[in-house]
C-alpha cells in the first residue's frame, strides 16, 4: 500500500510485528497490577454497561488523580488492557482512574465524548467524597488522547470550571477528517460534517489546561503531524503546550516510556500539582 494513503498512515503503516509480544507483556503486567490492593473496579458513571471506571489510589498522600482514556480508535479495546499503568502513576504519587466508554458503531464519536465528560464528573465527585485532593490530570492514548483534549476544551468554557490541572495526550488523532478515507470509518460512520465537528483542531480556544503531547518517533508521519499541529494550535490560543517524541517507540511501546519516574511526564505532572 502506498505510504501517502490515509489507510497506510492511520492503519497498516502503524502496525508492528512486535505488537503481539508487547500486548502479551501488557496482559501479564495487568494481572500483576490487579493482584495489588486498593482497587475499586467497574464503578458506574452512566447507564450503559461500558460506562464504568476502575480506580486505584496511591499508597502515599496523593497529589491528585490521573484519569486515563484507552486507545482503540473509538471502536475497540478496554480499560482492563491498561491497568498496568496504575501502579506506575501511583508510585509517582497520583491516584489513577481508568475509564471505559461505549464504542462505535453502537454510538457516535460525539456520544463517546459526552460519556467521557460524565466519567470525569463521576471521578471528581468520587475523589471529593473520599477526601482526596482535587487536581485532575487527563491522560489519553490514541482515541483516548482525542477524548482528553475534548474535555480540556470543555474546561475552557465550563461553569464552574472543571478541576483539570493538565493533559497528557499520547499519540492522538485530533483531526478526524483523514479517517473518512480509511477502513476505520466502516464503524465510525463519520461523514464530512461530523468528522469536522468531532475534530478539536477546529475548536481550540484560550483558557484550556496546559498540555503535554507525546508520540513515538517510529510512528507514521501522520501521527507526528497530528500531535505537532495540535500543540501549535494550543499555543496559538495562549495555552501552554509541550511536545515529546519518544525515541525508538511505536504506537504502543510509547506507553512503556511515559511512566518513567524520572521522565518528562513525571516531572510535568509534579509541576502541575504544584501550580
Amino acid at each position: 500500500m502506498h505510504p501517502n494513503t490515509a489507510e497506510f498512515q492511520y492503519v497498516t503503516g502503524q502496525m508492528r510485528e512486535s505488537f503481539g509480544d508487547l500486548l502479551a507483556r501488557f496482559e501479564a503486567r495487568n494481572a500483576q497490577a490487579l493482584a495489588m490492593p486498593d482497587w475499586k473496579l467497574d464503578l458506574p458513571y452512566g447507564p450503559h454497561t461500558r460506562e464504568v471506571v476502575d480506580v486505584r489510589r496511591s499508597d502515599a498522600k496523593a497529589l491528585g488523580t490521573v484519569v486515563y482514556f484507552h486507545a482503540g480508535y473509538w471502536q475497540s479495546r478496554d480499560k482492563s488492557q491498561f491497568r498496568f499503568l496504575a501502579p506506575a502513576f501511583n508510585a509517582m504519587g497520583w491516584d489513577m482512574a481508568l475509564v471505559n466508554y461505549p464504542l462505535c458503531p453502537e454510538v457516535s464519536v460525539a456520544d463517546i465524548v459526552a460519556s467521557a465528560a460524565q466519567a470525569l464528573q463521576k471521578v471528581a465527585a468520587h475523589q471529593s467524597e473520599r477526601g482526596r485532593p482535587s487536581p485532575i490530570v487527563l491522560c489519553g492514548h490514541s482515541a483516548g488522547a482525542h477524548l482528553a483534549i475534548e474535555l480540556a476544551l470543555q474546561q475552557a468554557t465550563a461553569t464552574p470550571p472543571l478541576p483539570i490541572a493538565g493533559v497528557v495526550a499520547i499519540s492522538g488523532v485530533y483531526d478526524l477528517q483523514p479517517l473518512l478515507d480509511t477502513t476505520l470509518n466502516t464503524r465510525l460512520k463519520l461523514d464530512a460534517e461530523s468528522a469536522k465537528a468531532c475534530s478539536p483542531t477546529h475548536r481550540v480556544r484560550p483558557g484550556a489546561a496546559p498540555a503535554l503531547f507525546v508520540w513515538g518517533d517510529t510512528e507514521t508521519p501522520a501521527f507526528h503531524a497530528q500531535s505537532q499541529d495540535m500543540a501549535r494550535l494550543w499555543q496559538r490560543q495562549g495555552n501552554v503546550a509541550q511536545c515529546l517524541a519518544v525515541a525508538h517507540a511505536d504506537h504502543f511501546s510509547v506507553l512503556e516510556h511515559i511512566t518513567a519516574p524520572d521522565g518528562l511526564v513525571a516531572r510535568t505532572l509534579q509541576s502541575w500539582a504544584e501550580a
